[in-house]
Formats: C-alpha cells, structure tokens, sequence
C-alpha cells in the first residue's frame, strides 16, 4: 500500500517567509500567487524552485515533526514510516483529506492543533468506519514503505526480491539477553538465525578478512562496499557478514538491501530488483546492495545479466558462494568484484560464538566457575533452570568442523531435548525450579559423528586427492592413510581412488619397482569386485605399498619431453624412415618401402641402424629437455 499523499496541504505554521506582496498578490520573487482560503495556503505558478530556496536549509518531518538536513530526511523517513506503522497497526480505509479527522486519536495531536489539515494519511487510525474490528499492534500487517519493496516484518533471509530484515535479527539479538531459554528456543527459527550477529564486534573468526587493520574493515566502516564474492565452507559467516553490511546501510540509511537467493529466483525477478535500483539511484540518490546467496547456482547467462550494472555502479553485488568461483562465477563478473575468501571456523572461534550464545540464552556453564545460586531466584515460575557443562561446548566446538551453524543448532537441539524431559517440568521438594544439565553425552546424541566437509564434485575432493598422491610421493605412510581416509569416509566412490592410484604406480615409482603397477592394477580389480566398505582395507594396503616403495620419474620426465618436442616442432613433421616403413603391398616395395631393414633375430650381435627420423638422430628424450630445442 503506497502511504505517500496524493496532495500536499500546508498548514499556515509551516509558510516559508515571503516578502510582502503587492496589491495585485504577486511577490516580487519568482512572481508567485498566493492565496488563503479555510485555514490553508494554496500555491500556484511555475518557478517553485524560488519558493523553496527561500525556506530553511533544514526539512522537517511530516511524521515527528523533526528537523533534518536534505541529505537524511530520505533514510529517516523510511524508517519513521515503518516506526508509526508498526506502532499504531495498520491504517483502514483512508478518509478525503478535505474531510475532518479525529484528531484525538492521532499521535500527533498535541504536536500541532490543525494537524488533520497536515499529512492526514499517515496519521494512525483515521478514517475507519465503524464496526471495523481492532487488530493487534503485536501483529502488524505489512506495510510498504518508501524506497522498499516489502517492510522488514515481511521479508525473511531467504526470500527473494525483498528488503533484507537487519532490524529482525538485530531486535531478536539484542533483547534475547532479557528473554528467557525457553522463549528463543520455543521459536521456530534455527537458533543460528535468531543469534545472527548484526556488528562487526560480534562477528569472530574472519579476522584475515574483516579485521581492525584490513582494508574491507575501513570500507565497511565508510560504506564505501565494493561489489564482493564471498567464498568459504558452509557456516563460515557469509550471510552473517552481509546481514552485518545490511544492518549498518539501514541504521546510517546510506543504502538499500535486497537479498535474492539464486535456488528460487529467475532472471526476471533480478532485472526487476535492478530496474528499482536504477530508479532509487536516479530519484532518491541512494545506492542498493544487492546479496545473491548461492550465486554459483545462476548458470553464465544469468550472470551476465549484472555485467552492465555492475560496471556502471546501479546496484553494488555480494555474492555468496561454497564453490571455488574460479570455476563457478563467470570471469567476466569475477574481474568486477573483489573476492573474500572466507576461512573454516577454528576451535577457538567457536568457542567465542559458543559462548555468545549461552550468554544470551542465560544458560549457566558448569565447569568454568562458580554456579550462579540467584540464577534460579531469576526464573519465572516453575521455568526449569537450565545449565550445560563445558565439556558439552568444548565438544561442539570440536565436532562441528568449523560450522557455526551446525554447532549452533546442536546446542539448540540438546537443550530443547532436554527440556522437554517430563523431569524438567517438576519442581523440587523446597519448591525451586527444577534443574536441567545438559552434558557431553547428550551433544554426542545429537551430532551422531563427526561432520566431515567433503564435496565429491567440488574442490574439496580434488584438493584431498592432490594431498594423497603428494604424500605416497614423498614417501610419508601416516599422510597417505590420513587423505585416504579422509576421502573414503567423505563418501568418495573408491574406484575413483583406485584409478589414481594406478596411475600413481607409473608416474612416480616407474621402473623402481615395475611390481607396483600390478599392485595397483589388483587393487582396483577387487574394489570393483568387492567394494564399499571392505574395499577400504584393499586400498590402504595399496597406499602404503607405494608409499614405501623406491621412486622414479624417469618415464614419466622421458615421456613429458617427446610431448613437447612434438608440439614444440615448427613445420611439417619428419617422415618415417623408408627402411622403417611396412610394404604390405608391390607397390610400396617398389618404392623401397622397408628396403635395408635389418632384422635384429637375424644377428647375433647388436644391430647398428637409425630408428629416428634424420632430424632426431642426436636427441636423447632421457636428457633432452624443451629448452634445448
């Protein structure tokens, strides 16, 4: 619902001073006409600009009645809007504005005595015909707003095309101090996105990236945002740290956030965000950050659609990804944005975010002090006193693998487990709330194992294969283990394994060991025989026998120079020796197709003949290296 009036009134408290008019009405400035007629002042003509330029530098709201300079009344009133709308409900049939109001009802009432004459449509509650039922100010129903596409009351962190909700998430934080464990985790959000951090000081772990002395830091800080691509596991932060960016552009109203994710939104859903941030730039003078989560999900057509827009400065584009974007983000886009390559969360990070979010919850730690005896006084009724041992977090910290939003709903769920035991809604025998203690066993319950980050089809799995196959080549038996290991219980399929490890026994042992080919070659064969999981033995024995086995390369060095001195050649090829040429047929023979051949069962000595054509006769691929070509 647009709020914006249809026609401006202005009140006699609010004429600009004009000097004196003549007989005829007309001021000598800018030959305007000015007529009062029922208590209001109606202007007419063509050069409003000189009618303006003569009032106040300052601009007053037409809602609280403040003054503020040009360049923020546009962000203040956004938010005073959604502020009044939130307030008072939303507003019913709106009445003429020539048509007398309630003016007892109106927030404004003892602000100005006329102020039904004044900006009557944003006023609360005017207008409503009887019998129209009250609705409740906790549930307000959406309201649009100036500069938004929907009110944060509206949008979530997920949808798409809607104005990101920093003021939600930051709300829920700050008072969740106050608010009782059972009330946030009564809610039906995931306890990662109800303790969403909205400030950099809450923001732990990332601090190659968004620390005091780095770049992006003071960038921030200035709401100078380049276009960015945020590349990191899952559960490192990156939608933490654009809701941060979010929250900052919508408290200094420096600019507008509008979040999309690339799972659900379609091409024609980002030329509509794009065409608004044209239009905000264009009328309003306020830049729009645009947050694509996932964006490696939009194929290289639907990147290419922020090319134009991007270059020239419309919108300012984060993108988030778990996708190495060298491969995944058209390079086009990628060489107009800055890349952030956010890291997995250490043991000691989590132990921070840990800690944040049972300071919120008012969950006491055991272990780490003394308990907190007035904690249970503080508890409403029989509300169970709740308290977690610090074995419990150090293991969430631990087996969460550096994903905060993994080790943030497994205390979520151990806590809600608990607190729905029948126990912990009985009071004791002296009438105190009763005890819960969640301890290290139920986090175990919960997690089941441990989270190992493995992507069959991304860059982890190259990057673990890589790790293996330097470690046999370095003879190191423990690493070899590890990275095998690590990829077999990530779920790689162990042919795969097998297949490199076949090519391991050529490339790196050679003519060593020739033994360790056949080894490589059997292993194979019984994991496509047996496989998953008693394939698993098979291919540890295969690592380690190549691990100890003697190195050398010097096939595959042999071979790696007569590719390039292939490729390397200038002009046409040699031919083959005609001596060395088959003659299956009278006329190649008669073309001396294999005529001097010397057959070597023939001799009984070594046979002396040129097997290279006559421009490689002196080339030696064992020594021969492409620079002495």
């Amino acid at each position: 619902m647009n709020l914006l009036p249809r026609r401006l009134t202005i009140t006699p408290s609010s004429w600009p001073t004009l000097p004196p008019a003549d007989a005829k009405g007309v001021h000598p400035q800018g030959g305007l006409f000015c007529s009062r007629d029922s208590g209001s002042t109606k202007f007419a003509g063509t050069n409003m600009a000189e009618l303006m330029s003569t009032v106040s530098d300052s601009v007053q709201c037409p809602v609280c009645f403040k003054d503020f300079t040009p360049e923020t009344i546009n962000g203040h009133l956004d938010a005073c809007l959604l502020s009044s709308a939130a307030e008072s409900g939303p507003p019913g049939k709106k009445a003429r504005i020539s048509e007398p109001a309630d003016v007892s009802s109106s927030p404004m009432a003892g602000t100005q005595s006329s102020s039904s004459a004044v900006f009557a449509l944003f006023q609360a509650n005017k207008g409503k015909p009887d019998g129209q039922p009250e609705r409740s100010a906790s549930k307000p129903s959406p309201v649009r707003a100036l500069g938004t596409k929907r009110a944060a009351t509206e949008a979530g962190p997920g949808s798409a095309g809607t104005e990101s909700p920093c003021a939600s998430n930051g709300e829920t934080a700050q008072s969740s101090g106050s608010a009782s464990a059972r009330t946030l985790l009564s809610l039906n959000k995931p306890l990662a996105d109800v303790l969403r951090p909205n400030t950099l000081e809450d923001y732990f772990g990332q601090n190659k990236v968004v620390g005091q002395q780095t770049l992006i830091r003071s960038l921030l800080e200035t709401q100078e945002i380049p276009s960015l691509i945020l590349w990191g596991p899952p559960g490192c932060g990156k939608t933490t740290l654009a809701h941060i960016i979010a929250s900052t552009s919508k408290i200094k109203g420096s600019a507008r956030f509008v979040t999309l994710s690339a799972t659900s939104a379609s091409t024609n859903e980002v030329r509509e965000v794009i065409k608004q941030a044209r239009n905000e730039l264009r009328l309003c003078k306020r830049k729009t950050i645009l947050f694509i989560d996932e964006i490696h999900r939009f194929n290289k057509s639907q990147q290419d659609t922020f090319l134009p827009h991007v270059e020239c400065g419309a919108v300012t584009l984060i993108g988030a990804t778990t996708e190495n974007p060298s491969f995944q983000v058209n390079a086009a886009l990628l060489s107009r944005c800055r890349v952030l390559v956010l890291e997995k969360l250490s043991v000691e990070a989590m132990g921070l975010i840990l800690n944040r979010a049972v300071a919120a919850l008012g969950i006491q730690v055991r272990g780490e002090g003394p308990t907190n005896s007035s904690n249970r006084n503080q508890t409403n009724g029989n509300e169970p006193n709740i308290s977690i041992e610090q074995k419990a977090l150090d293991t969430i910290a631990y087996l969460c693998d550096g994903d905060a939003r993994t080790g943030l709903n497994s205390l979520q769920l151990a806590v809600q487990a608990q607190m729905k035991c029948p126990r912990s809604n009985q009071s004791t025998a002296d009438g105190l709330p009763p005890q819960v203690v969640v301890t290290e066993e139920h986090i175990k319950e919960g997690l089941q194992r441990s989270h190992i980050l493995y992507d069959k089809a991304g860059e982890e799995h190259y990057n673990c294969i890589s790790a293996l196959h330097k470690s046999m080549r370095g003879s190191h038996e423990n690493a070899s283990l590890y990275w095998l290991g690590r990829m077999l219980e990530g779920g790689e399929d162990p042919r795969y394994v097998a297949r490199r490890l076949v090519r391991f026994a050529s490339e790196d042992v050679g003519l060593a060991d020739p033994a360790a080919l056949t080894q490589a070659v059997s292993a194979f064969q019984a994991c496509h025989f047996i496989g998953m999981p008693e394939c698993e033995v098979i291919l540890a024995q295969c690592a380690i026998y190549l691990a100890r086995a003697p190195k050398s390369v010097e096939i595959y060095k042999a071979y790696s120079n007569v590719k390039a001195c292939l490729r390397n050649h200038k002009g046409p090829l040699p031919p083959v020796p005609l001596h060395l040429r088959n003659a299956p047929t009278r006329l190649m023979k008669q073309l001396d197709y294999g005529k001097g051949y010397k057959y070597n069962p023939a001799f009984c000595n070594p046979v002396e003949q040129e097997y290279l054509p006559e421009e490689l006769r002196d080339v030696d691929f064992f020594t021969w290296t492409p620079s002495d070509s």
